[in-house]
């Protein structure tokens, strides 16, 4: 039977999950953390008033 001969499937079984364990985990992790994540005491600036023409 050859279902039961791991000799051709086991190699591909293997290089498959290496490739999705890491290259696809650097490309996908690459997509999510692509930003710096902003400081909490960032001080924000303040707004200027607007100017209403009729008050």
């Amino acid at each position: 039977m050859p279902q039961l001969n791991p000799n051709p499937w086991f190699l591909i079984f293997i290089f498959s999950w290496f490739f999705f364990l890491f290259v696809m985990t650097q490309k996908v992790l690459s997509y999510l953390f692509n930003k710096e994540p902003m400081l909490k005491n960032a001080e924000k600036p303040k707004p200027e008033p607007w100017n209403w023409p009729w008050t």
